[in-house]
C-alpha cells in the first residue's frame, strides 16, 4: 500500500469515491511530471484537469431576475455528482490577478444531469464577487471549486408533511429540493411559503407556478412584501392548520430566520426546524484590528477590527481553506502561533497555542496564524 499511497498522494484532496484507477492515474502524472506541476501539462490539454485542485467551467450564465443569475458550471476531475440536495460549494473567480472564494447554494439536483451543476447567485451591495458574478462574468470562464457539503438537506426518505420558509435567495438550497423530489417523482405533502419584494423579484417564480400545477401535494404561496407586507408567522394557523406537524426547512435573511426560530420555540417544536443562514451574526465587539500574518507563505495584511482572517487572507491571493464561512462547518480551522484574535459573534478572545475559526475571527492586535 506504500506504493499506492505515494502515487495517490498529490491527488488524494479531489479524489474521485470509487474510482482508484483514476486517482493513481493522476498521482502517476504528477509524479512523473516534478518539478513542474502536472497542472502545467494537463491545462493545456483541457483546462478542466487537475490533479492537484476542483476546477469547473462556466457553460451558461442565465439571468433570473435583474439582480439574480444562475451560473451551469461543468466541473472537471474529482467532483463528487452525489452531493445532497440542500448543500452549498465554493466557488473561486479571478478577477484581476487574485481568486475570489464564496459559497453559494447548490440549485441543481443530483439526480439531474451527471456532467452539470447549477449555483444561483444573488447580486448584494456589499458583495464584490457575487455582483462580478451576477453582471460579468462570461461563459466559458474556468473557476476553482471547493467539495459539496452542509447538513441543510432534505433525509431520505422525505418526510410525509413537508414547510419550507424561505425569502430572497433563501429559496436556492430549496429549490434543489424541489427539484429533487420533482425529478423523482416523489413529491410529498409540501407547502411553500416564499417572501419577495414583487414579482419581478421572485427568483425561480414561473418554476414554483409550473410545480404548483403539476403537483396536487405541493402548495406555493407567495408572499409580495411590498403591496402585501411580510409574512406573518401567526397566519400559518388559518393557512396551514396543519404546520406544527410538518418537518420545517427555512432560509433567509437574519432577522426572518431569529423570529422563526422564537416562534418554534415557543410552539415546542424546535425539534422540527432547520435551518440555513448566509449571513454572520455578529453580536461581540469589533476586534482592533492590526497586521496578520501567514506563516506558511510569510504574507502580511492589514485588517481592521470588523475584517475576517478569512478575508485578509483572500485579500492578499492566498487560497484559505473555508467551507460555510459562517463559523459552523470547522473547514476553516488553523492554529494561531502569535497575537490575538477576536471572535466576532461572541467577543472572545483567543491566544497563541489556540485553534481558531477564521470565517468568524478579527484580528486583535498584531498576530500570525499557521496558513
Amino acid at each position: 500500500m506504500g506504493l499506492r499511497n505515494w502515487l495517490e498522494a498529490p491527488a488524494s484532496g479531489v479524489s474521485a469515491p470509487g474510482r482508484p484507477r483514476l486517482n493513481m492515474v493522476r498521482g502517476v502524472i504528477a509524479r512523473v511530471t516534478t518539478p513542474l506541476l502536472p497542472d502545467d501539462y494537463l491545462h493545456l490539454v483541457n483546462p478542466l484537469w487537475s490533479a492537484r485542485e476542483l476546477r469547473g467551467q462556466i457553460v451558461e450564465v442565465r439571468k433570473e431576475t435583474a439582480d439574480t443569475a444562475t451560473l451551469v458550471v461543468k466541473p472537471g476531475w474529482g467532483f463528487d455528482f452525489g452531493y445532497r440536495p440542500g448543500q452549498y460549494i465554493g466557488i473561486g473567480v479571478l478577477i484581476d490577478g487574485r481568486w475570489h472564494w464564496r459559497s453559494y447554494s447548490l440549485t441543481s439536483s443530483p439526480s439531474w444531469n451527471a456532467k452539470l451543476i447549477e449555483i444561483t447567485v444573488k447580486a448584494m451591495p456589499e458583495g464584490f464577487l457575487s455582483s462580478h458574478i451576477v453582471n460579468g462574468v462570461p461563459s466559458g470562464t474556468v473557476v476553482r471549486l471547493a467539495a459539496p457539503t452542509g447538513d441543510f438537506v432534505l433525509p431520505e426518505p422525505a418526510p410525509e408533511k413537508v414547510l419550507f420558509l424561505t425569502a430572497g435567495s433563501g429559496i436556492t438550497p430549496v429549490m434543489a429540493m424541489l427539484r429533487t423530489l420533482d425529478h423523482r417523482d416523489e413529491v410529498c405533502d409540501v407547502v411553500h411559503v416564499h417572501s419577495a419584494p414583487s414579482t419581478d423579484d421572485v427568483i425561480f417564480g414561473a418554476e414554483l407556478a409550473a410545480l404548483h400545477g403539476k403537483h396536487p401535494s405541493f402548495t406555493s404561496h407567495v408572499q409580495l412584501t411590498r403591496s402585501s407586507g411580510k409574512f406573518d408567522l401567526a397566519s400559518l394557523d388559518a393557512l396551514f392548520p396543519d404546520w406544527r406537524e410538518r418537518q420545517t426547512w427555512a432560509c433567509g435573511p437574519a432577522a426572518m430566520l431569529d423570529e422563526i426560530e422564537h416562534h418554534w420555540r415557543d410552539e415546542g417544536i424546535a425539534d422540527r426546524l432547520h435551518t440555513e443562514r448566509f449571513e454572520l451574526g455578529r453580536t461581540g465587539p469589533a476586534g482592533e484590528g492590526g497586521t496578520v500574518t501567514f506563516a506558511k507563505t510569510g504574507r502580511s495584511v492589514e485588517a481592521d477590527g470588523a475584517t475576517t482572517l478569512l478575508q485578509a487572507g483572500e485579500s492578499v491571493g492566498l487560497q484559505m481553506p473555508f467551507g460555510c464561512r459562517m463559523g459552523i462547518c470547522q473547514t476553516c480551522v488553523v492554529p494561531l502561533v502569535e497575537g490575538n484574535t477576536r471572535d466576532l459573534r461572541s467577543g472572545d478572545v483567543r491566544g497563541p497555542g489556540e485553534r481558531i475559526q477564521t470565517c468568524i475571527s478579527a484580528p486583535a492586535g498584531d498576530c500570525v496564524i499557521e496558513a
